[in-house]
């Protein structure tokens, strides 16, 4: 249950949806600590305020094009235990990878309509700040197409969809849930995935970080989509 106050600061050049996600977030208990129409602007309100996460549009002036997510792979590189999460009109898999590049903790990515789904952008929020990480199902639908699947194509039909829903941050309990299976059928379709791609366990077990990173890496990807959770499995 979320019961702490996140500190964001919000970066996102329309004036109009800005105000709007302040009032957003405001009402589910978030503090926007400072806003900001500019990269150069964003980096500074960081340096400030050090907040737990910072919620960045891709593209920002003056280029439209990339200014958002060069100046989210600098927070990174600045300040790393800040959240970033970004958002984007479009799937941008090639921003996506250089954003993760380097990790995949504290990350989020969100489609702009996603933002709209109130419940789904807050946990985002929250599961990023706490230093897993949120991607669109539609992104990680987009890494996964074309490239070789050497280990992936070992999988049955249901373990492929286990580790699916893994991609997209939910745990064993609901995995088991949306698949209308008990818990301990998903362990031992997670067990499976584990052994096939020769994922044995450690001292610091992070197999279902691998798992996943192993899944998309198959795919032209480096990264993987969990939650803080699933990291301690």
């Amino acid at each position: 249950m979320i019961n702490r106050r996140l500190r964001v600061v919000l970066a996102e050049d329309s004036v109009v949806l800005r105000d709007g996600m302040v009032e957003l977030l405001g009402a589910r208990g978030c503090e926007v600590v400072a806003t900001a129409g500019s990269a150069p602007g964003l980096l500074a309100a960081v340096v400030e305020h050090r907040p737990d996460v910072g919620v960045v549009d891709i593209r920002m002036p003056p280029t439209q094009t990339d200014e958002g997510i060069r100046a989210a792979v600098e927070i990174r590189a600045r300040t790393p235990e800040v959240g970033i999460l970004v958002f984007s009109q479009h799937v941008e898999t090639t921003w996506a990878s250089r954003l993760l590049a380097d990790g995949a903790a504290g990350i989020g990515y969100l489609l702009k309509e996603r933002v709209a789904r109130t419940s789904e952008f807050v946990d985002a929020l929250y599961r990023v700040a706490d230093g897993g990480t949120a991607l669109d199902p539609e992104i990680v639908t987009q890494l996964m197409r074309g490239g070789r699947r050497s280990r992936v194509d070992t999988l049955t039909p249901r373990e492929r969809e286990v580790l699916g829903l893994m991609a997209q941050g939910h745990s064993n309990r609901s995995i088991a849930a949306l698949l209308v299976v008990t818990e301990r059928a998903v362990e031992k379709h997670v067990a499976a995935v584990f052994s096939k791609f020769g994922l044995r366990a450690t001292g610091t077990d992070n197999r279902r970080v691998k798992a996943v990173l192993a899944y998309l890496a198959e795919n032209g990807s480096q990264w993987a989509v969990t939650d803080a959770s699933a990291t301690r499995r």
